[in-house]
């Protein structure tokens, strides 16, 4: 009987054969030392990217005396480079981006507070840059300016539901993942989100939010009821379809760090239904059918079924093709499903596995790879005196299928992997194809700032590393990424997921956001006009 396997384990068995080089394998979710090695020039070049575009503004640093200033309004702390703390309060989730140093950076405890923040750093002309989870992949959740860290505000209140309106989840922005569904859980209600425990819900819910009940409930973006927001002239706005429309449309799907610095989230919530769990491991010779088989099977399969299929170099593990999944439903209908996906792949799977019922938070605990482990050690050391988990270097990038794979696309995916094995024993990584349809599907490309709404799955190709790589390994893992992008290119939509942001990637703008562009540099032209919020891959004002 096979053991599940979910979506961050298959990132951290991904990173397995890293680990027999002594490298630490925890692999990121989604988000350098000071050695002097490609990699940390790399994840310098990303940093200072953002601050070449801001150059114009630069004015004299703040005195002193303003930056005390600052830390006496604020309820929260600021963290300034000389003070205690500093190298851990700068750390993102990826260590190749601990060359950054910020000015400073602003722990908000409340809107007043990141009004205040992002007051001085206009009038001091320095770059605002939000943050929550940390987990950038392109490291733009720091830089060189005033980070506004929103984690302390991570309050999570349920409203039941009453008089036929639905309940309700009242969210901090600052709040985790695994934070949330511990919250809502203990209501009796979810809302629909990632897998990753330590990614916070703004940049989830800005940028998207593709998750394991995303079929049944939709994106974490379509489940925003109200988003509240500190714009670029400091003012606190509530975000709905009533009020500022056009930011409440902009903020489901835009991406995060766009049109300003999130404080809180209204979601829709749901009665938490019966919840079942499956894996299913097939010999890696039959990977190519496998995978086809599983394609076909999604595109017949009914919305309360979520399910990833992935190929993956696993160190000692060897190559591994797997799927695995979450049902809205009994052991039953899961059963009959996973029945039906080995008929319709052919080839017999070599272990399955069919669970549950299972509580909700012991399902997403599941899926953030941490089976067995509290919520308190489901956090890093630095989030939580208990946490576990550890920080990760890593990179990926992003793709989306709208038609079932050839016999050449399903030979290209096995073969991009399998070269992966061959010729970087050292790497860990692969390819994971997660299941859109169901009702993410249903929702009109421009209902929503996120545009994907006619693919069968998304791919992320992704390589960890654990610990900062060398210079040699860095440029492996890249060069890996890219021809793997290059050979599924002729299979896919040209389209990519913005909260897997790829500095590499060329035509990113059309990537993320196709025709939505347009409307987006409207809504940034409005609220943004002087580009106070921006970043290499920022909405850009004129397209």
């Amino acid at each position: 009987m096979a053991r599940i396997v979910d979506r961050r384990r298959f990132l951290r068995d991904g990173a397995a054969a890293a680990a027999v080089l002594t490298i630490p394998a925890l692999a990121g979710c989604g988000e350098a030392s000071t050695r002097v090695t490609l990699d940390a020039a790399h994840g310098a070049e990303a940093v200072h990217g953002a601050e070449a575009a801001h150059a114009t503004m630069a004015t004299t640093p703040p005195s002193a005396a303003a930056w005390r200033s600052l830390a006496k309004s604020l309820t929260g702390r600021l963290v300034l480079p000389p003070d205690h703390g500093y190298a851990a309060a700068k750390q993102l989730f990826d260590p190749r981006f601990d060359v950054a140093r910020p000015a400073a950076l602003a722990y908000c405890a409340s809107p007043v507070d990141v009004q205040r923040t992002v007051d001085f750093a206009r009038t001091h002309a320095i770059r605002p840059i939000p943050r929550c989870g940390g987990h950038s992949y392109g490291g733009y959740s720091t830089g060189s300016g005033l980070v506004i860290d929103v984690t302390r505000m991570n309050k999570v209140s349920v409203t039941a539901e009453r008089k036929g309106a639905p309940a309700t989840a009242e969210v901090g922005a600052g709040t985790r993942l695994v934070d949330l569904y511990n919250g809502v859980s203990s209501a009796g209600v979810l809302v629909p989100g990632g897998s990753c425990p330590t990614v916070g819900i703004s940049g989830l819910a800005l940028g998207g939010g593709i998750g394991v009940l995303a079929r049944k409930y939709g994106l974490t973006c379509d489940a925003t009821r109200e988003v509240k927001l500190v714009t670029a002239d400091d003012r606190l706005l509530t975000c709905d379809g009533d009020s500022h429309s056009d930011l409440y449309w902009a903020s489901r799907g835009g991406g995060g760090g766009n049109f300003g610095v999130a404080t809180s989230f209204t979601f829709t919530a749901h009665p938490i239904p019966e919840l079942t769990l499956f894996t299913v491991d097939w010999p890696w010779a039959a990977a190519h059918e496998a995978l086809g088989g599983w394609i076909e099977w999604l595109r017949k399969a009914p919305d309360e079924l979520w399910s990833n299929f992935q190929l993956l170099s696993a160190g000692s593990s060897g190559l591994v093709a797997r799927s695995s999944g979450v049902l809205v439903g009994g052991t039953s209908t899961l059963t009959s499903l996973v029945n039906r996906l080995a008929s319709t792949v052919g080839s017999p799977p070599s272990s399955t596995f069919v669970g549950g019922p299972d509580p909700y938070l012991h399902v997403m605990l599941v899926e953030a790879g941490c089976d067995g482990k509290s919520v308190a050690e489901c956090h890093l050391p630095s989030q939580n005196p208990a946490g576990t988990l550890q920080r990760s270097a890593y990179a990926a990038k992003s793709a989306y299928v709208s038609k079932p794979l050839p016999g050449a696309g399903l030979a290209a995916a096995a073969q991009a992997v399998q070269e992966l094995r061959t010729e970087h024993p050292g790497l860990g990584g692969g390819l994971a194809f997660d299941a859109y349809g169901g009702v993410i599907n249903r929702v009109a490309a421009d209902a929503t700032s996120f545009v994907h709404r006619d693919t069968i799955c998304a791919i992320q190709a992704t390589v960890t590393w654990g610990a900062v790589p060398s210079g040699a390994a860095f440029v492996a893992g890249r060069s890996w990424l890219e021809d793997a992008a290059k050979a599924l290119a002729p299979y896919t939509t040209g389209g990519a997921y913005q909260n897997y942001i790829d500095p590499d990637l060329a035509d990113w703008q059309s990537a993320y956001y196709g025709p939505n562009l347009n409307r987006l540099s409207l809504v940034k032209r409005t609220h943004d006009p002087d580009n106070v919020f921006h970043f290499p891959q920022s909405i850009p004002l004129h397209v």
